[in-house]
């Protein structure tokens, strides 16, 4: 047998609605980060067509710097502190990556959450949580 499943208590439909308004008007930039065994932050993963991978983030850059602040040692709390602190200011982002041994600035501003990405991240967890397909129409949700 499986180690426990992942549940979730609230109905898929309580689960859409809350999803939906937790991210409406939220900004993302839409990269993955793991943090290094020693400090320090890289890019796992970028998503398509995100903020993130318009300002040309790639998979394994290091984070050295946002905004001034030195991310050397920093862990993921200390990013997404970063990217909450310039959310008020109009999510504008200069960023210091080492890529391939290089430093790169990349500019980079947060953006809104589309209304497919809603869709999708709802679908994702309806089937996790909830082993069911999404009904979610746009006529249903304009």
């Amino acid at each position: 047998m499986h180690a426990e499943e992942k549940k979730c208590n609230a109905t898929a439909q309580e689960c859409e609605r809350e999803i939906r308004r937790m991210l409406s008007g939220r900004r993302y930039l839409g990269l993955q980060i793991v943090e290094l065994q020693h400090g320090g932050l890289v890019v796992k993963d970028v998503n398509k067509d995100s903020p993130a991978d318009l300002a040309d983030f790639k998979k394994h850059d290091r984070i050295i710097a946002v905004n001034g602040r030195d991310m050397r040692l920093a862990m993921a709390k200390d990013f997404k502190q970063a990217l909450n602190d310039v959310k008020d200011s109009g999510g504008i982002l200069f960023v210091i990556v080492q890529r391939r041994g290089n430093y790169r600035k990349l500019d980079a501003k947060l953006e809104p959450y589309a209304k497919e990405q809603v869709d999708k991240i709802i679908a994702q967890h309806l089937l996790q949580y909830h082993q069911v397909q999404s009904q979610t129409t746009s006529a249903a949700h304009p």
